[in-house]
């Protein structure tokens, strides 16, 4: 159980290390005796844990071992069946529970899948918190006496109090009668709740991706090929285009053109409208050391200042927690808008976009490109031990090739926190110097590499 949590919950391929049905019904005993001993309520009410999913197949199997775990201990489940990860982080506040679980592995595929856990006030556990319970996996836990067991009851209304709640994040009676839009769903939590709340506000949908099996999820579809939504906007003659990933918490979108808008897009598009409206906090936007250097450089015309942190959206989360900030983003998609929701919710984040553009005399394509983004590349290097980044030789050659770029450039080479491999990006001025620099980081990380084999 050593490094049990990464930058997003636990994440493995079924059946292999912590996503087997043993260690998931570990992890359910010990996050669920942590909340059992750290439980404010009476004596007389057992604790609540509410479980979602999205729709890979073995959601089946870990759902259960979630089940038998956390009743094992004492704490009652209310399963919400395939909901997005936000509505979990909404649920969990809303039924009062101790607990939020979303199994899911994201815009991973269907192989893959994972568990993250939410605290009673809807925020994604802290380092602290998932440290103790990675301890707590460890040893023998407690059990409940034969009396005290939990019950599991299934909702059977989840979806439908997500999407009320979606819609009353828009202002007074807010609709979007008048525009078309493309809606992928990646075959994944969201396949109802995105196409059911446009279609209620008004809007002409055309679904895409909306016929889960258990293995097509993020296939050829969603957030993560966002091309197959942008290709049908074209062929429908569509107003804009959505795109979320397996559980719905980014957002991709295209303008009438098919031109995809990704998260930095987005997100300074958000800058700009809260800006506008004084409603954005100190003037300020979270972003990562990914972020674009022209999103920067925008929002810095408009006097805005962009703070970046690491890769990972509990990080921007508690960059904006502490400097009470109400906007950030990744360019994957994840935007996170704390006046809404306490997690990132591509849906929300597409209502917010879509009210802009019903209200603006402008077409997506005029709204929602703000900036150009400058070239960017990522590359994920499989088969190569992340802890080589850690030699010093290596170090020095990646600090020589960034400094070289000057203010041409910007580099960054890490270790992913959600799979086994390194990711490398390089945001350059040009095509041909992002060409160039990418390759001289690969060589040199290779060369590492044949040195010690």
């Amino acid at each position: 159980m050593a490094g049990l949590f990464g930058t997003d919950g636990v994440r493995a391929r079924v059946n292999t290390g912590p996503m087997t049905a043993e260690a998931v019904v570990r992890l359910a005993l010990a996050a669920g005796r942590w909340f059992a001993d750290h439980n404010n309520r009476s004596t007389n009410t057992r604790p609540i844990v509410v479980i979602g999913k999205d729709t890979r197949l073995s959601g089946y199997m870990l759902e259960a071992a979630m089940v038998a775990g956390f009743s094992s201990i004492g704490l009652d489940c209310r399963l919400l069946g395939p909901i997005p990860t936000p509505a979990v982080a909404h649920l969990t506040r809303s039924l009062r529970a101790e607990l939020g679980v979303m199994i899911s592995a994201s815009h991973n595929p269907h192989h893959d899948n994972g568990i993250k856990l939410f605290g009673p006030d809807g925020f994604k556990l802290d380092d602290r918190i998932e440290s103790e319970i990675a301890a707590l996996a460890k040893v023998p836990i407690a059990l409940a006496k034969p009396h005290e067991l939990g019950r599991a009851r299934r909702m059977l209304d989840s979806v439908g109090r997500y999407v009320e709640f979606a819609k009353s994040t828009l202002p007074g009676r807010t609709r979007l009668d008048g525009l078309k839009l493309v809606v992928d769903c990646a075959n994944g939590a969201a396949y109802r709740t995105a196409p059911d709340t446009l279609y209620e506000l008004g809007a002409e949908v055309i679904p895409l991706a909306i016929m889960p099996d258990g293995l097509n999820i993020n296939e050829d579809c969603g957030a993560v090929h966002p091309q197959v939504m942008g290709a049908a906007v074209v062929a429908h003659g569509a107003d804009a285009g959505i795109c979320l990933d397996g559980d719905a918490d980014r957002l991709i979108m295209a303008d009438e053109n098919g031109t995809v808008i990704n998260g930095d897009q987005i997100l300074g598009c958000l800058a700009l409208a809260m800006q506008e409206k004084g409603t954005l906090s100190r003037n300020t936007v979270v972003g990562t050391v990914m972020s674009n250097r022209r999103l920067e450089t925008m929002l810095g015309k408009a006097n805005i200042d962009l703070h970046r942190v690491a890769v990972g959206d509990r990080y921007i989360l508690e960059k904006m927690r502490n400097d009470e900030l109400n906007l950030g983003g990744e360019p994957s998609g994840h935007i996170l808008m704390t006046d809404f929701a306490r997690s990132g919710d591509g849906l929300l984040t597409a209502l917010q976009m879509l009210t802009l553009l019903k209200s603006s005399t402008k077409k997506a394509s005029a709204l929602f490109n703000g900036f150009k983004p400058s070239p960017q590349r990522l590359e994920n290097l499989t088969g190569i031990d992340p802890i080589i980044l850690q030699r010093e030789p290596l170090q020095a050659a990646i600090r020589e090739i960034e400094t070289g770029l000057g203010t041409r450039g910007r580099v960054l080479v890490r270790p992913s926190g959600t799979e086994a491999l390194i990711r490398v990006m390089v945001d350059a001025e040009s095509e041909p110097l992002l060409t160039a620099t990418m390759d001289a980081l690969i060589l040199r990380i290779k060369e590492e590499v044949d040195k010690n084999t």
